[in-house]
């Protein structure tokens, strides 16, 4: 099994001001993001209004409304810390380029999920900080529970009572055991590359399964030991991805790119991601599992 040891990650040290800032500052996101799942919640059970942006990607009155009383809330909580949403998306890099901390948010990560009224969405809230991600928050209204995490102080689950665990990966996938490998997957179609990388897994591992969930919660799954992997070979944005990946980080996982690079935010114009890996497991060099063209 080829070795992951020359993956670059998002390590970082943090200034201990930065430190007692994140603490403060996380129970109060945490409750944001539960508050904007309510109000989601309450727009689900409605004949909402459906548009559409530039791109064709759908937007609902429970977008803007939960990026409203986000965008608002951070704002009083940390005046001097701008805030990035996907329904804020077109400021431009020039802007974006100066700032060293920044709220990065998606306040309603699914939005087809919640027009087909799977209940497989979520709240994506995370703070980053030179181009890491050091807070993340990936609230489920259906489920009614959180996924969160602050840099150096692991990654939890928490659920509508108050009660909190703290979660972890599955650090070491099924090389020599019965069970099969658990990847977690979409329900859209499968890409023939997608596929390609499913069947190399195959001949792997003692088969696969795959574990259906929407949203930014197919990472939480990999985060809490639900699922060994997650790979996504499409199109995404860093709000897709910023929140999950601290939480991942913390429980003992990485989110790279193809290259086993980790994930790094707000260092280009575009904010598309490129495909990428969610695993537990440090030891594989997942990119080996590509089919090459």
């Amino acid at each position: 099994m080829q070795s992951t040891e020359h993956c670059s990650t998002s390590e970082q040290v943090l200034p201990d001001s930065l430190k007692e800032e994140l603490r403060r500052v996380l129970p109060h996101a945490i409750e944001l993001a539960r508050q904007a799942g309510q109000i989601i919640l309450e727009i689900y059970e409605t004949d909402f209004q459906i548009e559409h942006k530039k791109d064709n990607t759908p937007v609902t009155t429970a977008d803007f409304a939960a990026n409203e009383l986000i965008v608002q809330t951070l704002s009083k909580l940390t005046p001097d810390i701008p805030v990035l949403s996907e329904e804020s998306d077109e400021i431009p890099y020039e802007q974006r380029a100066l700032w060293e901390t920044y709220w990065l948010v998606d306040p309603l990560d699914g939005t087809r999920a919640f027009i087909e009224k799977t209940g497989e969405f979520s709240v994506n809230i995370a703070l980053i900080h030179h181009h890491n991600p050091v807070i993340g928050i990936i609230y489920s209204p259906v489920k009614k529970c959180s996924f969160y995490a602050c840099k150096d102080n692991g990654a939890f689950y928490l659920n509508d009572a108050d009660q909190a665990r703290r979660i972890q990966v599955c650090a070491q996938c099924p090389v020599d055991e019965p069970r099969k490998i658990i990847v977690a997957g979409t329900h859209s179609a499968r890409s023939p590359a997608l596929q390609a990388f499913f069947d190399n897994l195959e001949k792997e591992f003692n088969g696969y399964e795959l574990k259906y969930m929407g949203s930014s919660l197919k990472s939480c799954m990999v985060a809490e030991g639900a699922a060994d992997l997650y790979a996504r070979l499409g199109p995404t944005s860093e709000w897709d991805t910023a929140a999950a990946q601290c939480i991942v980080e913390e429980a003992g996982g990485l989110i790279t790119d193809t290259d086993m690079r980790a994930l790094t935010y707000n260092t280009k114009a575009s904010l598309l991601n490129p495909d990428f890996f969610v695993f537990g497991d440090r030891s594989i060099c997942w990119k080996r599992f590509l089919s090459k063209e």
